[in-house]
């Protein structure tokens, strides 16, 4: 199978899946498709179901990827992978906060995250963090914890990296959400400052649905340019 039809395959149980996230998987080494002799990936069926048990590790049991290889490591030599953790043996914080991960549901009254529960989260180093709040991309909250918005903020720019993509190539992403922030305020600013209670409680709700939409219209921007671009 071609990537665009295990996409097609896997998108039935993982709608949020992308032809990137598989590309940074093979990267990772978690599954190694065999390659045409003019370079074009081809997956088997053991291929899916291996993406599958990633992709169903990290949604349901909120393990690492280093977690998840030494269980794919495991059950190709032939052994039963590790137990899974139960409820109260994960990570409370950490695993809390992936379920917040969704625009408008975290907030100041949300969960917070220490340093190292960021990093462990994140995958990430102590210097990649520094580097990162260094270019304004990752910021503590005044407690010195760090939300959920944090959190998805870090993976982000640790897989973008992966890539090749440095902290300091993202500060136009960062000055574009700025900007998108600045629109999205101009139209709630309003509603914010009424005497009506539910006149402001409307106002979040509105803010969270521009952000939603403003997401959804960067991204189809980027894939109509990509579109463009020469063959």
């Amino acid at each position: 199978m071609s990537i665009g039809a295990v996409l097609a395959l896997l998108r039935d149980d993982f709608p949020e899946v992308t032809i990137s996230k598989i590309r940074f998987l093979e990267a990772e080494g978690l599954v190694e498709p065999s390659r045409t002799p003019s370079g074009y990936r081809k997956f088997g069926p053991s291929d899916v179901e291996r993406l599958g048990y990633v992709l169903r590790m990290q949604r349901d049991h909120y393990l690492p990827l280093r977690v998840i290889r030494e269980h794919l490591d495991a059950m190709d030599r032939g052994e039963a992978p590790p137990a899974l953790p139960g409820p109260d043996q994960r990570p409370g914080p950490v695993a809390e906060a992936e379920r917040e991960l969704v625009p408008g549901v975290g907030g100041p009254g949300g969960v917070r995250l220490g340093r190292a529960e960021l990093l462990a989260a994140a995958e990430a180093e102590e210097s990649e963090l520094r580097e990162w709040e260094s270019y304004g991309l990752v910021s503590a909250g005044p407690d010195g914890g760090y939300d959920a918005e944090m959190l998805q903020v870090a993976r982000l720019v640790a897989e973008l990296g992966r890539f090749g993509l440095e902290p300091r190539h993202l500060r136009a992403v960062k000055a574009a959400a700025e900007r998108e922030v600045g629109l999205v305020e101009q139209v709630v600013a309003p509603l914010r400052r009424h005497r009506n209670p539910q006149t402001r409680a409307h106002a979040e709700a509105t803010a969270r649905e521009l952000a939603a939409l403003s997401v959804r219209l960067h991204a189809a921007l980027v894939q109509a340019g990509l579109r463009a671009l020469p063959q």
